[in-house]
């Protein structure tokens, strides 16, 4: 049976270093030449931008409360058939669901049957390790943790110690990430800022002079194949549809590759500088992103302001997500002041500072016999009374939430990036 080496980069807990860890091991397998696919577990559209830059092919997402097991299995054997090396990042630590362990990142390396490395936070701590990690290795028989890499090492004989954990466990140490300033990244309030332009020089020669990235190597599962696709070939169907995406660097740019992939016809626009062909299209998709930072070229662009307007007005089919529905709405308001946008939704979005409030979570709702499942991330809000809603919005428990949703015509829109749309 033919062997593909794939393993999931996990930890204890969110800060640890998993993003800085598997972004460097991507490069380093990258540069011996090896074809690399990243993945990431979750709802997460900022670490999959440092995976393809890194990797230069798109890291796909894979989320248990999105999509069912089989999907996600589907998803993994077919981004991953021509890969040499499959590394999925976990999220969060790597027990944390939406309820305990559900659709956590073990719950992910359980479902594809690969090992797990667990990436630690070594600082300030030694033998106290033992426990930690003996308690993470036998939490659930079916997560196969198979090696430790610890992370802000302070010396040689700091990690010696580390090592005698691993030797006591009887588990293998990959190695270790020294303490190292120049590797801390920059933040947004969303997540990691992506917009840095991002260094793998050091990184990579820190990890490739303590970590043993050839035993990685070896960390080898069947190849996945058919076996987990129930198309049989291992293709997805395509939806037959001209789908239009608005796609900007940062703008308009949370969208997940898979769901590119679904249309059979996909091209795209920036609305930052172009003016929309909106007469032989299906759909419109405005996807979410950072509109907020780029107000003043977006209202510069007038004419495709107008121009998607009219395409709602005359019935055109729009799905509009988080930051694409904000593009929607009369307008946005900041510290600088307000900008007007395309004015199909009447309601005003509030980016200023003292606004900001988290709103974060999966989502689910039925909307015209159709079931949808997304999740919400953002700290810009409405302006006023929260608009009502033409449905009720879950999240992954259960719980009615507040979250509206919007219909106006063939216009779908809402805070939720949608992973069905």
């Amino acid at each position: 049976m033919a062997l593909k080496t794939a393993f999931l980069i996990a930890a204890p807990t969110s800060g640890s270093g998993k993003t800085t860890i598997a972004r460097g091991l991507m490069a380093i397998f990258t540069s011996k030449g090896m074809k690399v696919q990243p993945f990431k577990c979750g709802p997460d559209y900022i670490d999959t931008k440092f995976h393809e830059a890194v990797c230069g092919r798109p890291s796909i997402s894979l989320d248990t409360f999105m999509a069912m097991p089989e999907h996600v299995r589907e998803l993994f054997a077919h981004y991953g058939e021509d890969a040499d090396v499959c590394i999925v990042e976990g999220m969060m630590g790597l027990f944390d669901g939406y309820d305990r362990d559900k659709g956590s990142s073990a719950e992910i390396a359980s479902v594809l049957g690969i090992p797990v490395i667990l990436v630690v936070d070594a600082k300030s701590a030694a033998y106290s390790m033992a426990p930690l990690l003996q308690g993470f290795i036998n939490f659930r028989k079916d997560v196969r943790i198979c090696g430790v890499i610890f992370n802000k090492v302070g010396s040689e004989k700091h990690f010696r110690m580390l090592q005698q954990v691993c030797e006591d466990l009887h588990i293998e140490c990959f190695g270790y990430l020294p303490k190292s300033p120049a590797l801390e990244q920059g933040s947004r309030y969303l997540g990691l800022d992506f917009s840095e332009k991002t260094e793998n020089g050091e990184l990579t020669a820190l990890l490739e002079q303590h970590v043993s990235w050839e035993g990685l190597t070896k960390l080898n599962v069947p190849t996945l194949g058919t076996s987990y696709s129930h198309t049989g070939n291992n293709t997805f169907p395509r939806w037959e549809q001209k789908v239009l995406i608005a796609r900007n660097a940062e703008a308009f740019s949370f969208v997940y590759q898979e769901t590119i992939d679904f249309f059979s016809d996909v091209s795209v626009f920036d609305p930052e500088t172009e003016i929309p062909e909106l007469t032989d299209i299906d759909l419109l998709y405005l996807p979410g992103g950072y509109p907020e930072k780029h107000l003043e070229a977006l209202v510069k662009n007038e004419a495709c302001r107008k121009a998607i307007k009219a395409y709602a007005e005359q019935g055109g089919r729009i799905v509009a997500e988080c930051g694409g529905m904000m593009y929607l709405c009369e307008k946005i308001v900041t510290d600088e002041g307000e900008y007007p946008m395309c004015g199909v939704l009447p309601y005003a979005i509030t980016a200023r500072k003292a606004d900001r409030k988290l709103s974060l979570g999966y989502r689910m709702f039925e909307l015209d016999g159709k079931a949808y499942r997304g999740h919400e991330f953002h700290y810009t809000q409405f302006i006023g009374q929260k608009p009502q809603s033409v449905t009720q919005v879950y999240n992954a428990k259960g719980e009615p939430v507040d979250t509206p949703v919007f219909k106006y015509k063939n216009v779908l829109a809402s805070y939720t990036h949608l992973y069905n749309i």
